[in-house]
């Protein structure tokens, strides 16, 4: 998860470049969803995708949601502790170990 400094970097970058105009959380969830697509583009025609261009994708996916959580006020470590929490309840170990059902039917 970020910690502070990638975030104040990431605002400060934004803020040198005025960008902070265009980031509405709906621009910002887009955007996601934009590079998600580009991220499973590289796996498009075969499962051997080239590193540096996945890394690349990834790290875009990652500086949108940062900067979404950003913008909502909230805390991405917290968000994903808070979101393991639910989901470590609804698949415990010992039911979903090595299985990829839903939870509902473990």
């Amino acid at each position: 998860m970020p910690d502070p400094s990638l975030s104040d970097e990431l605002a400060a970058f934004v803020a040198e470049r005025d960008w902070a105009q265009f980031h509405t959380p709906e621009n910002l969830a887009k955007s996601i969803a934009i590079e998600a697509g580009e991220l499973l583009e590289c796996f498009q025609w075969s499962a051997d995708a080239d590193t540096d261009r996945v890394r690349g994708e990834l790290a875009d996916v990652l500086t949108y949601c940062i900067l979404l959580a950003d913008r909502l006020g909230a805390d991405p470590d917290q968000l994903v502790r808070e979101k393991l929490a639910v989901t470590r309840a609804k698949y415990p170990a010992d039911k979903a170990r090595g299985r990829s059902a839903k939870y509902d039917a473990l």
